[in-house]
């Protein structure tokens, strides 16, 4: 067997680090080129959400105006499908399916959380909880639905009967829900500052992490299942191992509490944003800024589509007569259009 040389072992490492560079300068280069953000109008008031389907053909956008719209997605324009008015409440969070690409789950201050089919541009299910809802999220196998309120009061509802599993009441503020990717762990944020792990389906405390010394805010695992990201009202977005449990890197180039974050699908990238009136995207491996989007007010929700360098999100925009516009925007359009 040959020796392994210090200048073999240089040699390695600058060919990871050249591939880091190269990775980084690629989509540099790729958003120079493709930079335009189109806007379309979604809603009459601030849109407080929205996300794609796990086969990134239809998006969903939820709004203050008690209404979802969905969108088809056709090359790199959106398409209405339709508005549809079923809450008597603000629609605060909704996300796919992680498998079913037509299945949509809402969650709205009317105390209710309605499963779409939206293949029929309606709710094909309503289950009533006990407080105003603020969070969602699916496990990864499809089969749980995780719903918080404003009580920080956590229901765990199975998906196929509609019946709760699992209620958990905590005594601090829960912001942020979500399962790891294989599902074996349950994590939220709170106000403490803390990321909490629990065991899925025993619920039984794991970890707490001391992850920010102030609120955090949001969370998002990336789709390799290697990082999750929190945001913080430190202005800060950290980047941490999931198997080591270690933070390895931090963005900080905003200067407000990070509301809302986003991993690209293919992990390079992470979209971070506030009331900055900017959104920052970064480079996942070296921490450099990729690009910045230019907003005209602050950001409440960002989403990467799953198979393509597209972001949308919407703004708290409001017209010349300081009306909410409740629109969305498609960002990562080539500059030239024909």
């Amino acid at each position: 067997m040959g020796v392994v040389t210090r200048g073999a072992i240089m040699s390695s490492n600058n060919k990871k680090s050249n591939g880091k560079e190269d990775s980084y300068s690629g989509l540099c280069s790729h958003f120079e080129a493709n930079k335009r953000s189109k806007e379309y109008v979604a809603h009459q008031s601030k849109v407080h959400s929205v996300g794609w389907s796990c086969d990134g053909s239809r998006l969903a956008s939820g709004s203050f105006d008690k209404s979802v719209t969905i969108w088809s997605l056709e090359s790199d324009r959106l398409g209405r499908d339709g508005n549809y008015k079923v809450h008597t409440g603000s629609v605060d969070q909704l996300r796919w399916h992680p498998s079913k690409p037509e299945v949509l789950v809402t969650a709205s201050g009317d105390k209710t959380i309605r499963v779409w089919d939206t293949r029929a541009g309606k709710p094909t299910s309503t289950v009533t909880t006990k407080g105003e809802n603020i969070n969602i999220c699916w496990s990864p196998d499809g089969h749980t639905i995780a719903v918080g309120n404003k009580e920080d009061l956590l229901t765990f509802i199975d998906a196929r009967t509609l019946k709760t599993k699992h209620e958990e009441l905590f005594k601090y503020e829960v912001n942020e829900i979500s399962w790891n990717r294989p599902g074996d762990k349950f994590f939220l944020t709170n106000g403490n500052g803390c990321v909490v792990i629990l065991s899925w389906p025993e619920f039984k405390h794991l970890h707490t992490i001391n992850a920010h010394p102030a609120n955090c805010i949001c969370i998002e695992f990336d789709k390799s299942g290697k990082y999750y990201a929190t945001g913080s009202a430190d202005a800060l977005t950290s980047l941490w191992d999931v198997s080591e449990l270690v933070c390895l890197r931090t963005f900080s180039r905003l200067d407000w509490p990070v509301r809302t974050l986003s991993f690209s699908h293919d992990s390079q990238m992470i979209a971070s944003a506030s009331e900055d009136l900017f959104i920052d995207i970064a480079h996942v491996q070296t921490g450099q800024k990729v690009h910045q989007i230019t907003t005209q007010a602050p950001t409440f929700t960002v989403a990467w589509h799953p198979k393509k360098h597209l972001l949308v999100y919407a703004c708290d925009d409001k017209d010349k007569h300081d009306r909410d516009t409740g629109g969305i925007w498609l960002f990562g359009l080539p500059n030239t259009t024909y």
